[in-house]
């Protein structure tokens, strides 16, 4: 990765799990951080089971197969653009919360947690 370390996809319960995210994800991110022009900060990469649950993730959660990410974003400038660039990598999948925008590759990449994901949707937190 150009852009990132691996350490900032792990799961703050489990030191070195950031090794779980899967390649093909973590090469799509580092091209939208080329897109995107400016750093990004990683709130959530990899998830444990047990750290999903804390934070009340779904069960079938992306962040569990190391296909999702949440980027802390809060302003509407970095939103669209960070968005904008999601959208030009080719994620299909993205979230909108008011602290950070979450996207995910579960529609193209199969997981043990989900199996495959409907693609072109938008949700918010």
């Amino acid at each position: 990765m150009k852009y990132f370390n691996i350490k900032e996809f792990d799961s703050n319960d489990h030191i070195g799990s950031g090794v779980n995210m899967h390649p093909d994800f973590l090469e799509r991110i580092d091209e939208v951080r080329e897109v995107f022009g400016r750093p990004m900060v990683i709130n959530s990469g990899y998830r444990t089971v047990y750290k999903n649950q804390e934070v009340g993730g779904k069960p079938r959660s992306s962040h569990l197969d190391g296909l999702a990410v949440d980027v802390h974003c809060n302003n509407s400038r970095d939103r669209f653009d960070l968005m904008e660039a999601f959208l030009e990598v080719g994620f299909t999948r993205l979230g909108i919360g008011n602290t950070f925008l979450h996207a995910d590759l579960a529609d193209q990449i199969e997981g043990e947690y989900g199996g495959l994901k409907d693609p072109n949707v938008i949700w918010t937190y």
